[in-house]
């Protein structure tokens, strides 16, 4: 004899025999169902789909027309509803609580009565009346005529309404903060009864023991996925001989594995505008990205992409665990570039060092050689003049005189400007006419600029007013100045030397038609050992800073790729500082 008022079908009488024969043989079905329920929790499964196995257990055991869970985990609730409309229809969302809700109160859903919700809100505080007789013992509630008014406790009776005519709400507990409900509804009127609605009350709080269960294992599977992220980057940073590309593209391939849905992730580093993605990266409905710092400096970012929505979790769908997990990947990353490149740059310093001493030692011999050459030629220039003051000398043999004389006397200037380059006389600040300095300093490298097909321009202001200063120093000044320049005009060029005079300062100024430099480049010509030339020291650039400023003065410094530079030093006329504007 089946069960008057329930929806009954002969799969149903074969599955639950209690409906036909109440007893012991009901307890040991709600029992089987609780145990389902807890095995189901076991199985791994996305929240979804243990939502939608949950209440299909539900409407199968109880024949209602819908079944719905509500769970409440932090600041969101989840929200299944399966109703047997068009064949079991099923949905799911993740409804977040506002921040001045309390954890014991639901979030505002669209279809819920103001009597639902009151219900529901006075079962998760426990703030009932369980003498009432719509309540049972352990904590469910039923009504069977949802049209009529409900005394929930004195002075406080409400009206469910809606669509149903029969409903249970069975609340449990999954944790000290979290909480649920199991909503069991039906279209006909006297659809539940007491001793079910106490049976079913028990099936829910396993329910809530399932749910804790499952939360811990998803939480554990989580946390493994992502700690062999973790020590599979590490593993990969770990290997010196792999190249820096090589490197962040294997851990680009490692990255979607990890986060809660790895069959719709893809990801994607970016650094100094190299990308490296996974084979299926484009761009998503969802993103969470982390900057890739190195030496305090955003260097690149790391992107995990969702190519399809899921349901809104801490950050859109993403865990807040999966942000702690991209940020510590972006850090790895940044360190592991960090020591990649001080390892290169230590490289670079240590051949840069070993061609400064080579510098050091052959300017040393320059000065050796200078000194050595004086003492001949000092003998050679005596004797030309002691030979020019014996009477009776052929015209051939004075002129022959005279031009060993020249000659020598050039020979001593070659001899001592070298001495000066090799910077072996004493720092001497004296009055200095910075246009004489620059013809005499341009006396080498004149017949360089004409060799590599650059044309020299000097442009010299007269009537220059002089300066204080170190004439050694400050030839060695334009000197580098020029040598670069015509470094960077491999090809041929212009180069202009020029002077100019303005309120109270001098101004050197080297400009070429050379390749020019980046920003980048611009910002690091003085960093001593930094530079872009495989045959240079990248010292240059750094001792003409460092004598300017020694001097008082101050460099501009103005290039663009393509349209060359123009270096501008500053000199005090009377020695004092210049203060940049």
């Amino acid at each position: 004899m089946k069960k008057k008022g329930h929806h009954s079908v002969e799969h149903q009488e074969e599955k639950y025999p209690f409906r036909v024969k109440y007893g012991r043989r009901l307890a040991e079905e709600f029992c089987a169902l609780s145990r389902r329920i807890l095995r189901a929790a076991n199985q791994g499964m996305p929240r979804s789909e243990f939502a939608r196995l949950v209440l299909e257990e539900f409407i199968n055991f109880s024949g209602c027309d819908s079944a719905e869970i509500r769970v409440n985990e932090g600041t969101r609730y989840y929200r299944g509803v399966l109703t047997r409309e068009k064949g079991k229809n099923f949905s799911f969302e993740i409804v977040p609580r506002a921040e001045s809700q309390s954890p014991e109160t639901m979030p505002e859903i669209t279809e819920d009565t103001l009597g639902f919700r009151t219900i529901c809100d006075a079962l998760i505080r426990g703030d009932v009346n369980f003498q009432q007789g719509c309540f049972a013992s352990n904590g469910g509630f039923w009504s069977n005529d949802t049209s009529q008014p409900v005394d929930v406790k004195p002075n406080l009776t409400v009206k469910i309404g809606g669509a149903y005519s029969s409903i249970a709400i069975l609340p449990f507990v999954v944790s000290e903060d979290s909480h649920g409900l199991i909503i069991l509804k039906s279209l006909k009127r006297g659809y539940f009864k007491k001793y079910e609605i106490e049976f079913y009350q028990g099936v829910a709080q396993s329910l809530g023991v399932a749910i804790a269960d499952r939360r811990a294992q998803a939480a554990l599977r989580e946390r493994v996925k992502e700690l062999d992220c973790l020590y599979y980057i590490d593993k990969i940073l770990e290997q010196s001989k792999l190249e820096l590309a090589e490197a962040l593209q294997a851990v680009v391939e490692k990255l979607p594995a990890a986060w809660l849905y790895p069959e719709i992730a893809s990801a994607r580093i970016v650094f100094d505008d190299k990308q490296f993605t996974t084979t299926n990266y484009k761009a998503g409905v969802a993103c969470q990205r982390a900057p890739i710092v190195v030496r305090g400096k955003h260097r690149g970012v790391i992107e995990v992409v969702y190519l399809e929505g899921r349901p809104e979790l801490d950050e859109g769908p993403f865990l807040k665990e999966e942000r702690n997990l991209i940020n510590a990947v972006a850090r790895e990353v940044g360190l592991f570039i960090e020591r990649r490149e001080i390892a290169t740059e230590q490289a670079k310093l240590e051949t840069q060092l070993r061609h400064a001493d080579r510098l050091a030692t052959i300017g040393q011999l320059a000065a050796g050689v200078a000194h050595e050459l004086n003492e001949p030629l000092s003998n050679i220039l005596g004797f030309a003049q002691l030979a020019q003051k014996v009477p009776n000398i052929p015209p051939q043999a004075t002129q022959d005189i005279e031009r060993i004389v020249q000659a020598v006397l050039h020979a001593r200037e070659i001899v001592s400007k070298l001495m000066t380059f090799a910077r072996q006389k004493p720092p001497l600040f004296t009055e200095v006419n910075l246009n004489q300095l620059i013809n005499e300093g341009l006396y080498f490298l004149a017949s360089r600029c004409a060799k590599s097909g650059i044309e020299l321009i000097r442009d010299l202001t007269p009537d220059l007013p002089e300066i204080i200063a170190d004439p050694g120093q400050l030839y060695q000044v334009l000197v580098n100045l020029v040598v670069n320049a015509i470094q960077a005009m491999p090809n041929g060029g212009r180069l202009r030397v020029a002077t100019m005079v303005r309120d109270e300062t001098v101004s050197l100024i080297v400009e070429d038609s050379g390749v020019g430099m980046t920003e980048k480049e611009k910002s690091q010509i003085f960093v001593p050992f930094y530079t872009t030339k495989p045959e240079g020291t990248g010292l240059g650039l750094s001792v003409v800073y460092g004598i300017v400023t020694a001097h008082g003065g101050s460099i501009k410094v103005e290039s663009e790729p393509g349209k060359g530079s123009r270096f501008e030093v500053l000199l005090p006329i009377k020695g004092n500082p210049i203060v940049e504007s």
